[in-house]
This record gives structure tokens, sequence and C-alpha cells, in this order.
């Protein structure tokens, strides 16, 4: 059973109050699954105190990636600190909801869990000597008439002020949205591909940012559907244009001073910050198919539509893997890195993990990152690239999972339980895949062989 603290106590008697002043008819427990897909419990006003002292009890047989049939028992135990009340106009009736821990019956933490996996890196982090991971994702995705079709909503391109038609309505509204649920909005633009937006979110510690790229995914596809419309973070919807990433912008703190900053160095990066690169570099084949889990990521990963498929890293230079964004002078805190090959349909809990992880290895390791790359890559011949020592990411996501299957690290980093769910989920998926025949196929071949 699990048993809260006196102080937690405190403050679940605090939110019944909130509760009950606003009227909370409903209580949303959230929780994600292994590929990171929300899930969710509705509690009823009759049993708020209950499932917030002890929480409530679900099958995790039945849920991707949790638990075996014979050990299905789990309980969701709502994390205090993360309850919020959403805007009437928003859920079309009072409603509240908290993300939640999954713990085992006799109140031990659920090992598959993916906030716990994050939580657990974050433990790794600070025993590295750091105090904060801090992240800032920029999400594009599409906006089509349904989910039936890939018609589009509008023809701009980057950074196009487009009329006040239904698709700037629609990103702002949601930009709106996502203020009233506490989520900071920097900025929001048109992508480059038509009918592509981009909200980007407010630095952030990497735990509370994972649950607000899983808030974020949830209010876009809500307010286009309030909309009459759809919203998707496929990766590569459609052939021929750019598709839509998640770049992750990222650093390490520690004392409350940024670990990457160095005054002295060309680029200000301190040798811990480009340790951490070369353990990106260094691993990103182990945990692309984490970062990139789906057959479609890999459509979006090939040269020509600025999407990284190379393993390099540049300054303005957005064919590399990762870059080093340009900050303003006295602003040490700005300094980080991005990387720009994970997609917004990942689970960010695992992503973040990982590649904290893959950098965290390379500072402790004090591994030497490779010559930075100003040219454009993606104009390189064949061979300028082997001469620049610059290796490629997989090219489809069973070559991606074979590097991961044989990863110690990520092994480390998911844990043994979800590593295992993974890899066999993801080998699921792609003999599903290449037993599939397309229209591709079909078009090509049918009347000629």
């Amino acid at each position: 059973m699990y048993q809260r603290t006196p102080e937690e106590k405190e403050k679940i008697k605090e939110i019944l109050k909130l509760t009950e002043q606003n009227n909370i008819q409903v209580l949303k427990l959230w929780f994600v699954d292994i590929l990171g897909k929300l899930k969710s419990i509705s509690v009823s006003y009759r049993e708020f105190e209950y499932a917030m002292t002890e929480g409530m009890g679900l099958d995790g047989s039945s849920v991707e990636g949790f638990a075996r049939v014979w050990e299905s028992d789990l309980v969701a135990v709502p994390d205090l600190d993360t309850f919020q009340m959403f805007p009437p106009e928003f859920t079309g009736a009072p409603i509240a909801r908290f993300f939640c821990d999954i713990k085992t019956t006799d109140g031990k933490q659920f090992e598959g869990d993916p906030r716990y996996i994050l939580k657990r890196n974050l433990a790794e982090m600070k025993k590295a000597g750091f105090d904060q991971f801090m992240v800032g994702p920029e999400l594009e995705y599409f906006y089509f008439k349904d989910d039936k079709s890939t018609e589009l909503l509008d023809s701009a391109g980057y950074f196009d002020t487009i009329p006040l038609d239904r698709s700037y309505a629609i990103r702002r509204q949601t930009m709106q949205m996502l203020e009233k649920l506490g989520i900071r909005v920097e900025y929001s633009h048109h992508e480059v591909s038509p009918s592509q937006h981009e909200i980007d979110l407010r630095y952030n510690e990497a735990m509370k940012m994972a649950d607000q790229v899983i808030t974020y995914r949830t209010v876009v596809k809500q307010v286009a559907a309030a909309n009459g419309v759809y919203a998707t973070f496929m990766p590569k919807p459609i052939a021929n244009i750019n598709g839509s990433g998640m770049h992750v912008h990222q650093s390490l703190f520690k004392n409350g001073s940024n670990a990457f900053f160095d005054e002295k160095d060309p680029l200000y990066l301190s040798e811990t910050a480009r340790q951490y690169i070369a353990g990106i570099l260094a691993h990103v084949k182990e945990i692309c198919s984490v970062t990139n889990q789906w057959v479609n990521s890999y459509k979006r990963l090939v040269p020509g539509y600025e999407a990284p498929a190379y393993i390099a890293w540049g300054r303005k230079n957005r064919s590399t893997l990762v870059r080093i964004p340009q900050v303003k002078a006295g602003k040490p805190n700005a300094t980080r890195i991005e990387c720009r090959f994970p997609d917004p349909a990942c689970n960010p809990y695992l992503t973040f993990a990982v590649m904290l992880g893959a950098g965290l290895d390379g500072i402790k390791h004090q591994l030497k990152v490779a010559p930075i790359t100003e040219e454009n890559i993606f104009r390189m011949t064949k061979e300028q690239r082997a001469a620049h020592h610059i290796d490629t990411l997989p090219a489809y996501l069973y070559e991606a999972v074979n590097y991961t299957r044989n990863s110690e690290l990520v092994k480390k980093i998911l844990g043994e339980h979800t590593f295992e769910k993974f890899i066999a989920n993801k080998d699921i998926e792609w003999d599903c895949y290449r037993t599939h025949v397309s229209s591709y196929e079909l078009e090509r071949y049918l009347s000629t062989l």
C-alpha cells in the first residue's frame, strides 16, 4: 500500500479545497505508455481524496510496454505537484488533472514507468555533480482537413504572415490555451512546409518539460478538433516536403551556473559541453530508435529536407545533427546545444533520458568531440564525407533497433524491463511494415512484372 507523507496529506487537503471551490466534477489521472501515448483514468468527485491518497489501480498488462499478465496489477499515484485545472472552454466541463507515477501494489516504483526512467537518470546526473538538466523542445506539426487525408489548410511557408485564416486562428487559440494551463510559450510561427506550424516552449527542467510536451501535444490536437480540423505530429506525412522534427535545446547546470558556458572559448562552450556533444555523437545510432521510434521517422531523416542525416556538429550549420545556437553576449545561461534529430512523435521522457545518458557518458569518459563542421554536408560527395569522417544515421527503423539491441548504455538508461519491451515492440512494428504491400509497389510493379 502506498503511504503519503504528512506534508503530502496537507497538500491533498489544499487541492480538495480548490476542487470544491471550482466545482471540479472529474479528476483525470494521466500517464503514458512505453511509446509515449497518453493514457487516462477518470475519477468522480466522490473518489478524489482516495485517488490522491492511495492512487487508483490499473491493469498494467493492457498498457503497451507495461507489465506482463501475471504481474499486471499496478497503481497510478498522482504527482501532487502536477495538479492542473482545465479551463472550461478546453474540456467543456469542470475538470482537473494530475500526471501519475506508476507504482506496484506494495508501494514500490514500477520500473517500466517512463516518468520513473527519466527521474532515475536525473538522479544519475546529480551523482555526476550536476543539478539540473534544462531542455527546450521545438515541436513541429501539420494541420490537415481531417485524419483521413493530407488535404492542407494553407499554402504558406517559413515565417510567413498568413492571412487571418483557420490555420492562424487555431495556432493562436492553442498558444492562449497553453498559457492558461501554465505552460510558457516562447513564440510560434509557420514552418517551411504548407500547413506546418511550430510553437516553442520556454526552457525548463527536463521532468517538467516532458510533462509539458505531453500536455502540448494534447492541447494542439484538442484545439484543432474543436475547430473541425486534424493536427498530426507524424514525422513525415507528405513525401517531397519537409517533415516535422522536435529540435531539443539542452544544457546542464551546476550550483546555479551553466556548466556548458566558458567565456574564454571561441564558441563559449566549456569542455563539459564538448564532452557532452561527443557522447551524443558517439551514441546517437544506439539511441536513435528511441528518439525516432516509428517506421515513418526515417522517411524524415533523409538529405535535402533540413532534417539531419549525418553525424556531425556545427555552429550555424543546420545540416548537422547537433548545432550550437548563437546567443547574445552577456547571457551565459543561454549557452546550449541543439539536438536536431528527435521527432515530435517520440516518448519525451525516454527521449530526454537517452540524450542525457549519452551526454553524461561522454563527460564520464572525457570523450573528445570531432572537429566542427561548417560546410553544408548535404552538398558533400560521399568521398568528401568520408574524408571528414562524417558517418550517417540509421536509414530505417530496423537498422536503428539493431544498434539499440546491442547497446549496453541504452539498456542501462532504460532499465532491463523497458529495454526488452521496447525492442520487442519495435520488432513487431518492423515485421508489420516489411510484410505490408504498399501502393508504391502495386503502382510500380503490378503492370510490368
